[in-house]
């Protein structure tokens, strides 16, 4: 009788442990997250699942979910870091005054005609200044046309970010590494 004691008291130490370091790695480490919407295609489809990681620095260009409202993340594109100038004409992106590629546009531009992003400045979106604030990021969806980005809902405080992703790990057939 203590002998099966022991065992359970053993795989009860052994599921609190389990749970324990579950909490520690979705609250501090990575946490999954389910792609809603098609803000994010052709990158990333709807209903797609992938791993936040809440380690290291954001990016320019980097794949980011952030805290929208006190119900929905939102996933994105980052695409300006604080005090960035932000510009986009005939289709071309500019930062500071920079032309930048982004590949990762490359097939919808191919499908559509006239620009895939329509021309604007920072002045002319929700951010209302010239430069990124401070503590903020720019973030654009890859599906411009279709997309509630920052163009429409102003830059995006630093602390509303959750992480980083660009594993998707289900559904298994679509198993990737996203890149830029």
């Amino acid at each position: 009788m203590v002998e099966k004691e022991n065992v359970v008291l053993e795989w009860v130490k052994a599921l609190v442990i389990a749970l324990v370091v579950v909490f520690i790695v979705r609250s501090f480490l990575v946490t999954p997250i389910m792609v809603k919407g098609s803000s994010m295609n052709t990158t990333l489809q709807d209903q797609e699942r992938m791993i936040v990681s809440k380690l290291g620095d954001t990016e320019r260009f980097d794949i980011v979910v952030f805290h929208a409202n006190e119900e929905q993340d939102y996933i994105k594109r980052v695409i300006g870091l604080p005090g960035d100038t932000i510009e986009y004409k005939g289709d071309t992106l500019y930062v500071n005054g920079k032309a930048y590629e982004e590949p990762y546009l490359d097939e919808q531009k191919e499908n559509v005609q006239g620009d895939l992003t329509m021309p604007f400045t920072l002045e002319d979106t929700a951010v209302g200044q010239s430069t990124v604030p401070l503590g903020h990021l720019f973030v654009m969806g890859d599906n411009r046309r279709d997309s509630k980005d920052s163009r429409h809902i102003g830059a995006i405080p630093m602390e509303e970010i959750v992480g980083t992703t660009n594993v998707v790990f289900y559904p298994l057939k679509d198993m990737r590494i996203v890149g830029e």
